[in-house]
Order: C-alpha cells, then structure tokens, then sequence
C-alpha cells in the first residue's frame, strides 16, 4: 500500500478530481432517487497489474462515507481481461457520481504500473534498473511515481527541490562541467542527489576526473555505451536515457550500465480499458 506520506497527496489529487468533475452538482444524477441504493462492479478489459485503489475509494468515499468496497485482488496482483476487480455497495447517486473521478485514477495509474512491469520484466536476471524521470501528468506526480513503484520500477528525484541534474545547458552557464560540478557538491542539501549529463566520452572523462557519482548518458548507442561502462570502471552510476523502448531495452541494459531512465513510463499513458456496471 501507499506510504503514509502519500496520504495528502491523495486526498489533494481525489478532492481536486472531484471539483473538477461535479463543480455545482450532478445534474443527471438527480434522476436517481435520493436515497436509493445500488451495487455495482468494474472489470477490466485487457491484462494489467492493479494501481491506484486508494484513489478510487477515496473518490466514493468522499460522496458516501458508508460505501463498501471489496477488492477481489490486491494492489500490485496482475488481472486479466475479463476479470472483476472489485464490488462496490452504497447509495446510488454517490456511485453513478463518482465513477468516472475513480475510474480516471485507477485506469491511469494501473497503466503506468502496467507499463512499467513490462520494462522490468524485459530486463529481469540483469543488474540494470527501470528509473522513471519528472516527465509525469501535471498534479499527479506522487501518484505516478508510486505507480511505478508498484510496477518493480524505481523513482528519481521528485522535483528541482530534492536533486541536481546538471544538463547541457546548466553546464554552458556554469563555465563547464568541473565548475559545474564543484558548485553542486557545495551547495547541494544533505541527500541531494548530484547526476551530470554528458553527451560523449569525451565529456565522460571529463565528468569522471571532476569526481561524478552519477552520470547520465544521453542519446548513447550501444557501442558508445559499453565504451562507457569500460571507462567508468565502475567509478560512477551511469544512466541511459533517450530513445528507449520495450524493443531495444533489454540491449541497452546488456551493455552494463547500471541504471534506465524512460520517460515513457509516465508521461505516454495509454489509460487501461475498464468498465463499472451497476447490478439489474
């Protein structure tokens, strides 16, 4: 489950879902009488690995305290097409109102889950880990990022605020990579993480002589990368990242760098095919 941490961030993300959505009210749900009650269920169409759950129940929740939700598998379990997710019992309006907010959510982040198991899974038996990056859906970053999570994968920094990344165009402005680098071990906060981004060998050495840890290879070929890897001698992280896909993944990671980053993983959400069906 969710860390506690990630507990404002759900009810923020659940209670902005919902405004969105119902603003001044739902003007069909009035159809429904007030009180009535219903039952419904969702399935899913296609195979996928279960995420968001919190965010769905806080969605019903939110409209109807009393709501019962039973799951019949649990977070980060795989589900195939055609399979009940979960039960949903509780006043009909709060039901019909909250469907799509919920659905939203867990589409959304079974899919990055999906996603990324699928990355994972192509790399498995090797050292390589699947990183995400920042290129997240505006307002859902923590709940992308712990999709991710769900999915095997592994996170970055969150924001600017909790690590350095030194980019070309960082680099420019600060005079090189050395300066640039002697700037951020001075001034990076205790548990900030420092990565350089280097385009060449050249620029690998260069990076490795001013003392980097973590150094990202970007737009590197294959040859190039386990140029690299024999040049870093282990004496840094190195992280590829640029143009990479399930087709050519597990290529990348066979060269020896010791981590991916894909921007895929969050940023391309193809949302999974679910339904709720209320119960004749």
């Amino acid at each position: 489950m969710p860390h506690p941490s990630l507990t404002p961030h759900i009810r923020a993300n659940v209670a902005a879902a919902l405004e969105e959505d119902i603003s001044g009210g739902d003007l069909t749900a009035r159809l429904i009488p007030e009180h009535a009650q219903s039952h419904a269920t969702v399935i899913t169409r296609e195979r996928m690995i279960l995420c968001g759950t919190l965010w769905f129940e806080g969605c019903f929740r939110a409209l109807d305290a009393n709501c019962e939700i039973h799951w019949r598998l649990r977070e980060g379990e795989v589900a195939e097409a055609g399979q009940t997710l979960c039960e949903i019992r509780g006043n009909a309006r709060a039901l019909l109102t909250a469907e799509r907010p919920a659905l939203n959510f867990l589409q959304t982040l079974s899919a990055t889950a999906t996603v990324t198991r699928r990355y994972v899974d192509a790399v498995a038996g090797l050292k390589t880990k699947i990183m995400d990056t920042r290129k997240t859906l505006p307002g859902l970053r923590m709940a992308q990022k712990y999709a991710v999570e769900v999915g095997g994968g592994h996170n970055q920094r969150i924001g600017l605020f909790d690590g350095i990344l030194i980019k070309e165009n960082h680099i420019l402005a600060a005079g090189g990579i050395r300066p640039a680098l002697e700037t951020a071990y001075r001034l990076a906060p205790q548990g900030a993480t420092i990565q350089i981004e280097v385009e060449n060998l050249d620029e690998l050495h260069e990076a490795l002589d001013a003392g980097a840890k973590l150094i990202l290879l970007d737009n590197f070929g294959p040859d190039a990368m386990r140029a690299a890897v024999g040049l870093n001698a282990g004496r840094a992280e190195l992280e590829a990242s640029g143009g990479i896909t399930l087709d050519n993944v597990r290529s990348v990671a066979e060269t020896g760098v010791n981590r991916i980053s894909i921007g895929a993983l969050t940023k391309d959400v193809a949302a999974v095919d679910l339904s709720m069906r209320i119960a004749q």
